[in-house]
């Protein structure tokens, strides 16, 4: 059994035993009673020492970073809500201990939610120590001007290295494949950062044009870690006789020498076990028993060959809609018959 990932690594959003209540929002001041509720905010949530100490320095990040884990656990379901495994928070304690491929999925998926919510908390104002995109390339002050504020991915990546401590890497098999997958879902948010520009002009014409950086929504970067989840690639530990220490390797990637296996590229995920089936109720899961299929699509998979069930409902909903003056849709209700398809036990 592998050893499990070192605290720093397995951080707030991985557990699933955070509860998800939204807290009120925080914009930047000095009362004492806000900044009582804010040392409260980051107290509630599961940190490590060092984790707590920068986020009571930081008004306003608890709130970003329960904002992060429902990104990450809303748009982890979504991206499975088709596969036997469906990233249900079930047994995410005991997946986080392995080195399969879901656990790089989990720890990408996180990282990439957190670098979102910073960014966007920067560039939004709910966050006091950032504020809009400083690069210098941009005409950032212009653009301020016109209300424009781009979202701050410089400052969010170099917090969230901070905030999880990546320093050393060590030796340790799993510290390495863990940290290499946040930085997977650190580059996917990169991927999809965009500049976008405005025109000020008279008529429409571009005498004048403001540039920013905007992120891409959320659901492109869990599409893409989907993708590289999909081709996640095996890896095992190698020392580097050259530089005298260890380093990931894998025998799926080809190398020009046959006694040096090729590295993974920075941008795929990694794992160092295969996965269990998650087809029957174990401390991994819940199994796929009871679960919804498409009969067409994916129900001979996902029932893991135990069959399914089908049961037929009504179901009502609106129809034959139409505008009244002045203000308001009308619809008649109707009701059509449903077929659910549903694995066996």
């Amino acid at each position: 059994l592998l050893p499990p990932p070192p605290p720093a690594a397995a951080y707030f959003g991985l557990t699933g035993k955070e509860a998800l209540t939204h807290f009120p929002s925080l914009g930047p001041s000095t009362n004492s009673a806000q900044g009582k509720v804010h040392m409260k905010q980051c107290d509630l949530l599961k940190l490590s020492r060092k984790q707590k100490r920068l986020c009571r320095r930081e008004p306003g990040l608890a709130e970003t970073l329960r904002d992060a884990i429902r990104l990450g656990i809303m748009e982890c379901q979504y991206q499975f809500r088709s596969e036997r495994w469906n990233c249900s928070l079930e047994g995410r304690t005991s997946l986080l201990k392995r080195g399969f491929k879901e656990t790089a999925f989990l720890y990408a998926v996180s990282s990439a939610a957190l670098t979102h919510s910073l960014a966007r908390a920067c560039s939004a104002g709910r966050m006091e120590r950032c504020t809009c995109d400083d690069s210098p390339d941009l005409e950032n002050r212009k653009a301020w001007q016109w209300g424009v504020c781009g979202d701050n991915l410089k400052y969010s990546t170099k917090f969230l290295k901070k905030f999880l401590g990546q320093k050393r890497i060590g030796k340790d098999l799993r510290a390495k494949v863990d940290i290499h997958n946040t930085n997977v879902g650190i580059k996917a948010v990169k991927n999809g950062l965009k500049t976008t520009c405005k025109c000020h002009g008279v008529s429409g014409s571009c005498a004048v044009r403001t540039c920013w950086k905007q992120l891409s929504p959320f659901h492109e970067v869990g599409r893409l870690l989907k993708l590289r989840y999909d081709d996640a690639v095996k890896v095992f530990s190698t020392t580097n006789d050259a530089v005298g220490h260890s380093e990931l390797a894998s025998p799926q990637r080809h190398s020009h020498s046959t006694k040096h296996p090729a590295s993974p590229r920075a941008t795929d995920l990694v794992y160092v076990e295969d996965s269990p089936s998650f087809c029957r109720p174990s401390k991994y899961s819940l199994g796929t028993a009871g679960r919804t299929c498409s009969r067409e699509g994916n129900c001979d998979s996902m029932c893991c060959g135990r069959g399914y069930n089908t049961q037929s409902r009504l179901v009502t909903f609106s129809c034959h809609c139409q505008v009244q003056w002045c203000c308001y849709v009308e619809c008649q209700q109707c009701m059509q018959e449903e077929v659910v398809y549903s694995c066996k036990q």
